[in-house]
């Protein structure tokens, strides 16, 4: 019998399932022999405590793929011999190796991203695969970053973006943002009605509406938002958190090898994962902070987003109302008019200073785009009212 008709009669033996699972295997089997392969590549390129990282994250992928191989034996299938490398792979360890790692550390770093959940929830994947994927994305940003001198979240950051510390619990970017919502969308409506030749008091309820239905909206959507953005983050603690428990020898490696790529020689990063893995609360918090990125004790509060976003609505949508509550007709029009573009100028000039960009600029920009929708809708509405529609 010729191996072909055998391997025909194989698959005639074998059951669909196990056929889908052992190319689901094949495909993890070559995955993770073209990671292995890309950094032993990098290896090549570097030098130092950064090839030492490199071929530790191939010998880590090399575990992976051992085990894949492991998992199509236990399925009867043969395993694949080693290919040869990719395109991708041979393309990048040639530019890492001709110029330098830097040149393709940012496309290896944001491919690990992507890839940073792909064994979870998968039940014929180790659980220290898992973490393994994520710790490596993480140990790539912390490689860079201590290369460009630029360590993310760093007292530098801190320094320049004070704000950012304070929006970690998203209430801050909730409230900015709401009050450029509640402006631009009140503003608008009421413009609308103006234009419509609705009276004065017309305009004054539709504004109240507005402002009452934007907010509750605005408030309920950030509310499920950061709801949803908040069991994300625990069950990203709480998985962490039971691989410290069933795992912590692998824990321990991924730390020494993130605090490895901060700088720190291999014996240190050993000392101090050590050290830090004998306390599982104080591992905990480690993990989260290093390997998740997150800070377990700044989650973000829904509630408080709500509130700040249903009040910062309200704050930018009552503006426009404002001149309806004591008058009419003209007056009460060129009021909110003015009421609104100095508005729409100041929350553009805010949102400038807080992405470090210039405040004047920012400003005319946001009274550009928030006046001119208002214009446009205020046209329509005087099209519509004189038309008789």
């Amino acid at each position: 019998m010729s191996a072909e008709t055998h391997d025909t009669d194989i698959q005639h033996h074998t059951p669909p399932a196990d056929r889908r699972a052992a190319a689901r295997f094949r495909d993890a089997l070559d995955s993770e022999r073209q990671s292995a392969a890309l950094y032993r590549g990098l290896a090549a390129g570097a030098t130092g405590e950064r090839q030492q990282v490199f071929l530790q994250l191939a010998a880590i992928e090399e575990r992976h793929a051992a085990h894949w191989a492991d998992k199509l034996t236990g399925l009867g299938e043969p395993v694949p011999e080693p290919g040869r490398s990719g395109l991708r792979t041979r393309l990048l360890s040639w530019l890492a190796r001709r110029y330098s790692v830097d040149a393709v550390l940012p496309i290896v770093e944001r491919a690990e991203h992507a890839d940073a959940g792909l064994y979870d929830g998968d039940p014929d994947a180790l659980p220290s695969m898992a973490v393994d994927e994520r710790s490596h994305a993480r140990v790539l940003t912390r490689l860079r970053a201590r290369d460009t001198g630029a360590e993310p979240g760093g007292p530098g950051i801190a320094r320049r973006e004070r704000w950012h510390r304070s929006d970690r619990s998203g209430t801050l970017r909730a409230a900015v943002f709401g009050v450029n919502d509640g402006l631009v969308s009140n503003t608008s409506l009421a413009m609308g009605f103006a234009g419509s030749g609705a009276s004065g008091r017309t305009i004054l309820f539709a504004g109240l509406a507005g402002l009452l239905a934007g907010a509750f909206s605005m408030a309920a959507g950030e509310y499920i938002s950061m709801r949803s953005q908040r069991e994300s983050y625990e069950r990203e603690i709480a998985l962490e958190s039971e691989e410290l428990r069933d795992d912590p020898e692998a824990e321990a490696e991924e730390l020494a090898l993130i605090y490895r790529a901060k700088g720190l020689d291999e014996e240190e990063a050993q000392r101090v994962a050590t050290t830090i893995m004998k306390d599982h609360d104080a591992a905990l918090e480690t993990m989260a902070r290093e390997e998740l990125g997150l800070d377990p004790g700044e989650l973000g509060s829904p509630w408080s987003a709500a509130l700040s976003s249903l009040i910062a609505f309200a704050l930018g949508a009552v503006v426009v109302v404002i001149p309806y509550l004591f008058g009419s007709g003209t007056a009460a029009l060129v009021t909110a008019v003015i009421l609104a573009a100095a508005s729409l100028f100041a929350v553009g000039a805010v949102l400038g200073l807080l992405n470090g960009r210039a405040p004047l600029r920012g400003g005319a920009r946001q009274l550009l785009i928030g006046g001119g929708a208002a214009v446009v809708v205020y046209l329509i509405g005087h099209a519509i009212g004189t038309g008789g529609v």
